[in-house]
């Protein structure tokens, strides 16, 4: 070790006296999640949409109430206002719909699905009924990605499984042309 005094605004560990290990600068949280600074504007709105979402289901608000709620948030200025909008009023207007799209590929009633989840599916399946400028394989992994984020320990693997259920029902040219390039699972 060096003679020379380490910088007193350097932080160090206790043990050694030196610097820590420089993080690094893939992108994710050391569980995987994306940094808030490598997330896109949509990214940015399916997180508020989520977050929404979750009030809807849980509180039982109304759209009106937590849209004014939601874009109060800090951060809301980052995420892409008219994604939000459509996703969050589009999610809410046919939710018996999209209920109906998912209950077939659960394997217990929709009652005993976590909000976080179901949100997560809510969003999936919108999307894929009325984003097509959104590829289907991006939808499965913005969704995932939020299960990993708000959700339970393995409620990311849920959302996976059920959005790639219904990708072939709902998006089934799209998914058949990647399957046969090689860009998805046959």
């Amino acid at each position: 070790m060096s003679d020379t005094p380490l910088n007193p605004s350097t932080p160090t560990t206790a043990a050694t006296g030196q610097r820590p290990a420089r993080q690094s600068r893939t992108g994710l949280t050391a569980t995987g999640v994306r940094k808030a600074a490598a997330k896109s504007e949509r990214s940015r709105a399916r997180e508020f949409v989520l977050q929404a979402l979750y009030q809807h289901l849980v509180g039982g608000n109304e759209v009106e109430a937590i849209d004014s709620f939601t874009r109060d948030l800090a951060g809301f200025h980052k995420a892409d206002a008219k994604h939000y909008k459509t996703v969050l009023r589009g999610c809410i207007e046919i939710a018996a719909d999209l209920d109906a799209l998912i209950l077939p590929l659960l394997d217990r009633p929709m009652a005993e699905i976590s909000p976080i989840e179901r949100g997560a599916m809510w969003i999936g399946c919108y999307e894929f009924l009325h984003c097509p400028d959104v590829p289907w394989r991006v939808v499965i992994n913005e969704c995932v990605e939020l299960g990993k984020e708000f959700g339970g320990t393995d409620g990311h693997k849920y959302v996976n499984g059920v959005l790639n259920g219904l990708a072939p029902k709902l998006r089934a040219a799209e998914v058949e042309t990647d399957r046969q390039s090689g860009k998805a699972r046959p």
